[in-house]
């Protein structure tokens, strides 16, 4: 389950990425480096944080694909000044819904995920991941 929850959150992230691509957003292209710390309904304690990098340019922005299974689409997406907000809605096996709003500064980023999903065991589950995002340096080719 939490492994399904971090891959919407890249999807997420990854269609977000495509709204700057056109957008007069103050970003900075390189390479990021995202931090990203899950927070579950119904668990005591927070997951721990969670880094990886991604090349971010506004030519070369490719959404990744759901899984086979899953079906997702950006139904609603917002830009006001720095700050861009969205909805994506995620069809199949377990359905989800994903809202976010991320704030850019330049070479950095502040941001939060809210994810709602249907588990067949557990019923509906939440999950709120906090995102943190600085440039480092430029795209390795």
């Amino acid at each position: 389950m939490l492994q399904r929850g971090l891959f919407f959150v890249t999807i997420a992230v990854a269609l977000l990425w495509g709204t700057f691509a056109f957008a007069g957003v103050n970003m900075q292209e390189g390479l990021w480096e995202i931090s990203s710390q899950v927070e579950i309904s119904g668990m005591p304690m927070q997951m721990p944080v969670r880094k990886h990098t991604q090349c971010i340019t506004k030519k070369n922005i490719v959404p990744e694909e759901p899984k086979k299974e899953q079906e997702c689409k950006l139904t609603d997406r917002r830009i006001s000044g720095n700050t861009v907000t969205w909805v994506v809605k995620c069809s199949g096996k377990e359905p989800m819904e994903m809202t976010g709003k991320i704030t850019y500064y330049g070479d950095s980023f502040n941001g939060v995920i809210k994810m709602t999903s249907s588990d067949s065991r557990r019923g509906k589950v939440k999950m709120t991941n906090h995102l943190r995002g600085r440039r480092i340096g430029a795209c390795k080719k």
